[in-house]
C-alpha cells in the first residue's frame, strides 16, 4: 500500500464508518461498548489469521511497548464511544474530534519540543476554526440521548454533559499522545503497523469483561431490533446487526490504513489526514441525512480547504515550480 492509497483508504473507510456509526446510535444511543467491543473482536480474529499466522509469529517489538501504547488507545477508543451516555450529541461530539490537529501541535511542542513555521500554526488554527464553525451550524439543538435513563432535571442533565465533556477533553490529548507514542516507537523499532494493530486490539480484550453486563445487554436490543429491508434479498436479519457487520468491516479498514500512514508519515501529518476525512464525513452526513447546507457551511468549507492548502504547501511549491519553469524557458532562449 502506498501513502496515496493509504489515505484513500482511511477516507474511504472511516467516512463510511462514521455513517453506520450514526444509523447505530440513532437506533440505540447507549450501544458504544457494544461497537467498541464488536470492533476489536474483528480486529484481533483477522489478525490472529492473517498477520500473525495463528501464533507462530513473533513480535518484533516487546509486549511492555504495546501494553502502554494499548492503554491509551483503549481510553481514547471507549471515552469516546462512552460519551454519548452523557448527553454529548453527535455534532458535539465531531467538534471535539474535530481539534485533534491542534492538541496533536500542542503535544508535539511539549514533548518533542517541536517548532513550527507561522503558517503550520495559521493553518492549524483555520482547519479547526472552520470545522468547529460547520459542525455547529449542523447541529445547534444539543438534546438529550442517554434513552437509558429516565427523565432528569436540567442541572442533572448539565452535570452528565460536563462528564461527558471531560471524557472527550481526555481521550483528545490522550490520542495525540497516542500518535506521538507511535511515531517513537516506528523510529525505534521501524516500520509494523500490521503488527501494531494486532496488539492494540489483542491485549485490551480482557478488559471488555467489565463491560459485560453493558455490552450483552445492548447486544440483545441489536438482536430485537426490526428486520433490515433489503429489495429482492430474502434474508433476515435485525438492522442493528447489519450495521454492526459494516461498522466492523469499515473501522478496520479506517484503522488498518491509519496505523500504516503512521509508519510513513510525521504524527501531525496523520492527523492533519485523519481530521480533513472528519470533515468530509461530517458534510456525508448533511447530504445523507438532508441537512441544509448554509452559507456558514460553505464559509466554513472554505476555511478548511484554505487552511489545508497552507499546510500542505501547495501554494509555495506551485510558484516554486512557475519560477523553475520560467528560469528553464529563459536558459533555452539563452
Amino acid at each position: 500500500m502506498g501513502v496515496f492509497a493509504g489515505i484513500a483508504s482511511v477516507f474511504i473507510g472511516c467516512c463510511s464508518n462514521v455513517v453506520f456509526l450514526e444509523l447505530l446510535v440513532k437506533e440505540d444511543p447507549g450501544s458504544g461498548n457494544l461497537i467498541t467491543f464488536a470492533q476489536f473482536v474483528f480486529v484481533v480474529v483477522e489478525g490472529f489469521i492473517f498477520t500473525m499466522k495463528f501464533g507462530t509469529k513473533k513480535p518484533k517489538i516487546g509486549i511492555l511497548s504495546y501494553t502502554v501504547l494499548v492503554a491509551m488507545f483503549f481510553i481514547v477508543n471507549v471515552f469516546n464511544n462512552y460519551a454519548f451516555d452523557f448527553n454529548v450529541a453527535m455534532p458535539l461530539h465531531m467538534i471535539f474530534r474535530a481539534g485533534s490537529l491542534i492538541a496533536n501541535m500542542i503535544m508535539g511542542i511539549i514533548i518533542l519540543k517541536k517548532s513550527y513555521v507561522f503558517s503550520k500554526y495559521f493553518s492549524v488554527g483555520l482547519i479547526t476554526l472552520g470545522i468547529v464553525i460547520c459542525t455547529i451550524i449542523s447541529g445547534q439543538d444539543v438534546v438529550s440521548i442517554c434513552a437509558d435513563t429516565k427523565p432528569t432535571s436540567e442541572v442533572e442533565d448539565f452535570f452528565w454533559w460536563t462528564v461527558g465533556i471531560a471524557l472527550l477533553t481526555t481521550a483528545l490529548f490522550m490520542s495525540a499522545r497516542m500518535g506521538i507514542y507511535q511515531e517513537e516507537l516506528n523510529k525505534k523499532y521501524g516500520k509494523n503497523p500490521k503488527e501494531a494493530l494486532y496488539f492494540t486490539h489483542l491485549l485490551p480484550l480482557p478488559a471488555f469483561a467489565l463491560l459485560y453486563n453493558n455490552i450483552y445487554e445492548h447486544f440483545l436490543i441489536a438482536l430485537q431490533s426490526d428486520p433490515l429491508d433489503v429489495p429482492y434479498v430474502p434474508i433476515y436479519m435485525p438492522k442493528m446487526i447489519a450495521y454492526l457487520i459494516g461498522n466492523m468491516v469499515t473501522q478496520y479498514m479506517c484503522i488498518g490504513s491509519v496505523y500504516y500512514l503512521t509508519s510513513e508519515c510525521s504524527s501531525l501529518t496523520v492527523t492533519l489526514v485523519i481530521t480533513l476525512r472528519k470533515f468530509v464525513s461530517l458534510l456525508f452526513s448533511i447530504v445523507y441525512f438532508k441537512n441544509s447546507f448554509t452559507m456558514w457551511h460553505w464559509i466554513g468549507t472554505l476555511m478548511v480547504f484554505t487552511g489545508t492548502l497552507v499546510f500542505t504547501e501547495v501554494p509555495q511549491k506551485l510558484m516554486q515550480s512557475t519560477v523553475s519553469t520560467s528560469v528553464q524557458k529563459e536558459k533555452k532562449s539563452q
